[in-house]
């Protein structure tokens, strides 16, 4: 008789214990499921916004997008910046007024509140000053967007500016720069030398 209750209380041990484990991991498989779907509609804002604002010139499309302030970490000197969404629309625009743009997107990768997009740009310029500096260029480049409420509230821009005009200035720069103080001493050896 006390074995059986022993194998009976075990039988109801397992029992519970797989009741609960079946509970959790159905309550994880929702809670995976409801953010697989965030990522997925996260994607799709991102999405929308390159098309729109990017390759459409729809600027409006901003205002919809972006939150009224956002953050942003870019190359140069614009790190952790607090700017409000007009800027996004001024910086494109300012593009868009001087030449032609397109792009095409290569893949995205969401996790959370964050997607990571790998993306093309192109820029055909119209005026002259800019046909100048830059001319064609088409630039890869990666962007990870952190979204809150269907807003845009973070961007880390990584552009890969060697493949531009500007990577041609900075070599020049960097030539001038080792050059001058090569010419110097040259200059100076040739007249002790004498």
């Amino acid at each position: 008789m006390k074995c059986r209750f022993i194998a009976f209380l075990i039988i109801i041990s397992f029992y519970l214990t797989s009741a609960s484990a079946t509970q959790v991991s159905n309550a994880e498989q929702n809670e995976t499921n409801a953010s697989t779907s965030q990522e997925q509609t996260n994607k799709a804002l991102a999405r929308e916004f390159y098309e729109q604002v990017w390759f459409s010139r729809n600027l409006s499309t901003v205002d919809t997008l972006v939150a009224p302030t956002y953050t942003v970490h870019d190359i140069g000197d614009r790190k952790g910046v607090t700017e409000p969404a007009d800027e996004q629309k001024q910086i494109a625009d300012f593009f868009w007024q001087n030449g032609e743009m397109t792009g095409k997107i290569d893949y995205q990768i969401a996790e959370g509140d964050l997607v990571a997009t790998r993306w093309h740009w192109q820029f055909k310029p119209k005026t002259w000053w800019m046909k100048v500096i830059g001319g064609n260029e088409q630039i890869p480049i990666i962007n990870v967007f952190r979204f809150r409420d269907g807003k845009i509230v973070e961007i880390w821009n990584h552009r890969h500016d060697i493949d531009t005009a500007q990577a041609n200035f900075l070599f020049l720069k960097g030539l001038f720069v080792g050059l001058i103080p090569a010419l110097i001493l040259a200059s100076v050896t040739l007249l002790l030398w004498r």
